[in-house]
């Protein structure tokens, strides 16, 4: 009854004396505060829209326009192509003002005019994208329309400082390939897979296919790619991600880790509270537009929008199909504890709280007795489990009162944080703990992490954290950056005992459980905590910290690091399972506006003639680093094609989509979109904020993160390269797969990696002089 009447902001009655008239004033004072904060940011989303619009020129250019236009009017001379005239005809007199004001409106069309002009200049430039395939070897020369480029470029993206989402109107479209060049490049892919009656059928197919049906597929696609901003995203978030009925959990969601060499404290609620303050911080920067984009080579913008839904989001499930639904704002965030969900204020009396403040919260829900009500334990478990059944319970079951009051408070949070009740532990003697780490990110035990949350925020009792993030609203890199940003302010976050800086100004607002009433859905809940358990009894995981050498030794070799090791990974992979196979490794395209990633096929006829070469004794040494310099200046290739629009999977992925609008089959698509892949690849990228400096902190960088595998019977590989002698694979498999095994594949990235050291370092000995590169390299 007290929660109630303190609800209750504002009541009045009619009595036979008048009005009577209650209000609580300090309720009506938040009502109040959040309008305000409401207002503001409205007024500044405004701005910034002005401001995006017109990028690169300045605002402020205007008024100096404009003082032009008056003094060239007032002077007796004449403004470009006489406009001041013009308009001033078409005023109602020739007074002063409107003088004035004609001044003015011609001024605003000169510096529209400019504004636009530099705008797509711009973006005529950035459609440019020979740089891509410059020679980075050390002695090459760059072209000259590379270097006038390059400057012209320079001083258009440094004439202003952008904000997060200023050039995106700069961006270009992802541009669509032609049937032809797609064709050639699969035929080319999928060589070393097939023998030469298979691949007769294949390339048979393809030619079929190329001459009759994809030409009209292929019109459809070139009318979608002329309406959309991109052809290929709103497709591939729809039918990739939404549309799938799986369980989020290990098959969609990822992870990430703290950064494993640093113990900055042991303090659970000190740790979470001062990594909520900085995501709340980069929450703030998101939303004022102050968060500088990511700039290739410091002047090539990528594409920001998926940071647009970095908070306040959450994927809510469907009978069919899913839907991503993102909060303008959120002033809590929900904490999940020993089974118990709490909603926490982040914003009170004006300001959002500070650290030390947090830090009280946190503690007062550690320091509570409180224990969990008929279901609530498991709830999350129903966010892991078959997205069908998952919205049939929540239609059922979570369509009114508390449970949809509660459900709406998760959702609607800025983000989940998790307060585990066991401990993130890492040793290099005990590599099994890292191992258990991985796994406590990547699934927990299938209820302590609320899948469908953008992000879950997972802290354990020794003060380490992680995240398991949701796939569909952003790609892994926009994590990457935000961890980056944490990282970089989060050593600094505390004092000498371990708690946070500073001392509270007031006692924050104590978190208030939230109510259910689960027992109709107890059936419902106890059968996803058992789908979840067996899936993730499934799921191994292994991760391996390689430190016997990474870039530096990659580099003094003339050898990008990512060419590098995708080809230690065939390697492993041929001496794994005693074959080829399809393998996936993700490229982005966010040179493009909302540009999100395409496929690089690292298994081409150069790798595996350079891996049989390996595994032949007859082979001389010379002979084995020139096959892999060939390797990796063609994956080097197919790596930049992918980046530059020139992909093979997006698009026949949405050649594929079509056929299923038009309903027509297609022996062809119907094969290439089932083949499975086997092996799935990602790089995790660091250096995307120049705020966490390696050299001062040489330990302040994560241990990267994972995902689960793609095939039932293959492996899923995570890596960063994480400095000049550090690189973290993460190898997750089946356990239910006799042939996949994440300790072997280990073992066999490991020998691969030694190897091709040795082959180099023979190579080296051999030739005193570096030999030539016939890379092109990659900047990673």
């Amino acid at each position: 009854m007290a929660e109630a009447h303190a609800a209750v902001a504002f009541s009045f009655a009619i009595t036979h004396e008048g009005f009577d008239i209650n209000y609580d004033h300090e309720v009506l004072n938040l009502v109040w505060n959040s309008g305000v904060r409401s207002w503001k940011k409205r007024l500044g989303r405004a701005r910034n829209g002005v401001r995006n619009g017109v990028y690169p020129a300045h605002i402020q250019s205007l008024w100096l326009i404009s003082a032009i236009a008056l003094g060239l009017h007032f002077a007796g001379y004449q403004a470009p192509f006489d406009l001041t005239n013009r308009i001033l005809v078409h005023l109602p007199s020739n007074t002063i003002n409107w003088q004035v004001t004609a001044c003015f409106l011609a001024a605003l069309v000169v510096w529209l005019s400019i504004c636009f002009t530099m705008r797509y200049t711009l973006k005529l430039l950035l459609m440019y994208k020979g740089w891509m395939y410059e020679s980075r070897a050390p002695g090459s020369r760059v072209s000259l329309p590379t270097m006038l480029w390059v400057a012209v470029v320079r001083v258009l993206s440094s004439w202003n400082k952008p904000g997060l989402y200023s050039f995106q109107g700069s961006l270009p479209r992802l541009p669509l390939p032609s049937v032809k060049d797609t064709m050639s490049r699969y035929l080319r892919s999928v060589r070393p897979l097939l023998d030469d009656e298979n691949y007769t059928r294949m390339e048979r197919l393809a030619n079929e296919f190329e001459q009759t049906i994809g030409k009209k597929l292929q019109w459809y696609l070139i009318l979608k790619s002329w309406w959309s901003t991109n052809y290929v995203s709103d497709w591939w978030e729809e039918y990739v991600y939404l549309r799938g009925r799986s369980p989020l959990c290990v098959n969609s969601n990822f992870y990430g880790t703290d950064a494993i060499f640093m113990n900055l404290t042991n303090k659970q609620a000190a740790r979470a509270a001062n990594v909520i303050s900085l995501l709340l911080n980069f929450r703030r920067l998101i939303e004022h537009q102050e968060l500088q984009p990511i700039m290739v080579q410091g002047m090539i913008p990528l594409c920001s929008w998926q940071y647009e839904r970095t908070f306040n989001t959450a994927r809510v499930p469907g009978l069919e199909t899913d839907r991503i639904i993102h909060y303008r704002d959120s002033n809590h965030i929900v904490v999940l504890h020993k089974g118990c969900y709490y909603k926490m204020l982040i914003y009170y009396k004006g300001r959002i709280l500070r650290p030390c403040e947090l830090q009280v919260q946190i503690e007062e829900i550690l320091k509570g007795k409180a224990t969990p009500v008929e279901g609530e334990e498991h709830l999350a478990a129903l966010t892991a489990w078959n997205r069908s059944k998952w919205a049939e319970a929540r239609n059922t079951f979570f369509s009114w009162g508390a449970n949809q009051t509660s459900l709406r408070t998760i959702e609607s949070a800025a983000f989940v944080l998790s307060l585990d009740d066991e401990p993130f532990e890492f040793d290099l003697a005990r590599p099994e703990l890292l191992d258990n780490f991985g796994k406590k990110l990547l699934h927990g035990n299938g209820y302590n992490r609320w899948f469908d949350k953008c992000f879950t925020v997972c802290v354990g009792t020794n003060g380490r954290v992680g995240f398991n993030a949701e796939h569909t609203w952003a790609d892994a890199p926009v994590l990457g950056h935000l961890w980056e940003y944490i990282f970089g302010d989060d050593i600094y976050g505390y004092d000498e005992s371990g708690n946070t800086k500073g001392t509270p100004e007031f006692q924050p607002p104590t978190p208030t459980r939230l109510a259910w009433d689960l027992k109709p859905c107890l059936a419902q809940i106890e059968e996803a905590t058992i789908d979840v358990t067996k899936l993730i009894n499934e799921v191994n995981l292994r991760i391996l910290v390689h430190q016997d050498y990474g870039k530096g030794f990659m580099k003094k070799c003339r050898i990008s690091p990512d060419a590098y090791i995708q080809m230690a990974l065939q390697l492993a992979y041929y001496r794994d399972a005693g074959r080829f196979s399809l393998t996936y490794e993700a490229s982005m395209t966010r040179l493009f506006r909302e540009g999100r990633t395409e496929t690089v096929r690292p298994c081409t006829i150069e790798s595996s003639a350079w891996v049989k070469a390996m595994q032949n004794p007859n082979t001389t040494n010379d002979e084995r680093v020139k096959m892999l310099q060939a390797a990796c200046d063609r994956h080097q290739l197919g790596y930049q094609d992918a980046m530059c629009g020139r992909g093979i999977d997006r698009h026949l992925f949405c050649l594929y989509v079509v056929s299923k609008y038009l309903e027509v089959d297609s022996p062809f698509l119907n094969e290439v979109l089932s083949e499975p892949w086997r092996l799935s690849t990602s790089q995790t990228p660091h250096g995307q904020t120049p705020k966490m400096d390696l050299k001062k902190h040489p330990n302040c960088i994560s241990a990267g993160g994972g995902f689960g595998p793609v095939a039932d019977d293959g492996y899923g590989v995570s890596y960063i390269i994480a400095g000049e002698n550090l690189i973290f694979f993460h190898i997750s498999a089946k356990t239910t797969c006799q042939q996949t095994d994440v300790h072997r594949f280990a073992q066999n990235i490991s020998q691969a990696l030694t190897d091709i050291r040795s082959m180099f370092e023979q190579h080296m000995k051999d030739h005193p002089k570096p030999a030539k590169s016939l890379t092109n390299g990659k900047s990673t």
